[in-house]
């Protein structure tokens, strides 16, 4: 029994005494983040998709969130979840493209602490076109290691779980949001986006990738991935100041013939809004200012 008591002190002091985000100003940061608004981008998108350069929309929305720590899904109630709740900054991620007569629509959700020295907790990432659908999800399990499923309605893939380790790279985009500074620079263990993943249906595993970021100009910087497979290069533009908002992105992937494409997105609109209080018909001009296609 003294035992028993003894690991649940231990337990709540680890709770409470969790490793947190050092070199960010979290007033700043906040008044910004938690106004009870969203920040969404849109972007003009030229996607690679079958050999050939697409034109589509891509969409970046960033909103603070109240989050379950066992769960790993957001409160419906967050006065009432003590120790469990945890402050996310999510990204949703979309994309919308053309392949000649048939459109697809993904979209990618990522979910990263914003005060505690974590990495992403969850990844989701789903894909629809005519043929069919697929589903991806990694939870954060512990350390660096995740648990993910994917669901897909090709043969080859099916239904299956699997492990992961390393960093996400799709948990960069929230970490430049917290701060540029997050963001861990040099050799690091990482797996590539879902989005990719679901593109070129290749395994789930991390490699090796040197991340380091440059100045482009007196306001912008640019954060750049090399993957040592030497197959993708991620750059991801963004301002210089607070807070930091993402400007656009470019990702080169060399194909086995040696082929290289480039997928790209340039912002064309912004916008800090609350945005799930405005469904009605008379709110579709806030469309036109975001520049989205109708």
């Amino acid at each position: 029994m003294r035992s028993l008591i003894g690991l649940f002190i231990l337990f709540l002091a680890f709770a409470c005494n969790r490793p947190q985000r050092e070199n960010v100003d979290f007033n700043e940061w906040g008044e910004y983040w938690f106004q009870g608004k969203a920040e969404i981008n849109s972007y003009s998108l030229t996607q690679y998709r079958y050999g050939e350069a697409r034109e589509g929309e891509a969409v970046l929305i960033f909103v603070a969130e109240d989050f379950s720590r066992k769960k790993q899904v957001k409160l419906d109630d967050p006065s009432q979840a003590g120790r469990d709740k945890i402050s996310v900054l999510k990204m949703n991620h979309t994309r919308e493209f053309i392949t000649g007569i048939y459109p697809y629509h993904m979209m990618l959700s990522a979910f990263t602490p914003t005060k505690e020295a974590s990495q992403g907790l969850k990844f989701t990432a789903s894909s629809q076109e005519w043929c069919g659908q697929s589903f991806t999800q990694l939870n954060l399990n512990s350390g660096d290691s995740y648990d993910g499923e994917l669901f897909s309605y090709f043969e080859e893939e099916g239904s299956y779980s699997f492990s992961l380790n390393g960093i996400a790279e799709d948990d960069l985009w929230n970490l430049i949001r917290i701060n540029p500074n997050q963001v861990p620079i040099g050799s690091v263990n990482m797996w590539p986006s879902l989005i990719h993943q679901r593109l070129t249906h290749r395994e789930f595993i991390s490699e090796e990738v040197f991340i380091r970021t440059t100045d482009v100009s007196e306001n912008r910087s640019q954060l750049e991935v090399t993957y040592s497979s030497g197959n993708r290069v991620l750059r991801i533009n963004y301002e210089k100041e607070f807070p930091y908002e993402i400007l656009g992105w470019e990702e080169e992937q060399t194909n086995k013939n040696g082929q290289k494409e480039l997928t790209k997105a340039e912002r064309k609109g912004t916008k800090v809004i609350d945005y799930w209080n405005r469904k009605a018909l008379e709110d579709e001009f806030l469309r036109d200012e975001l520049k989205l296609n109708k």
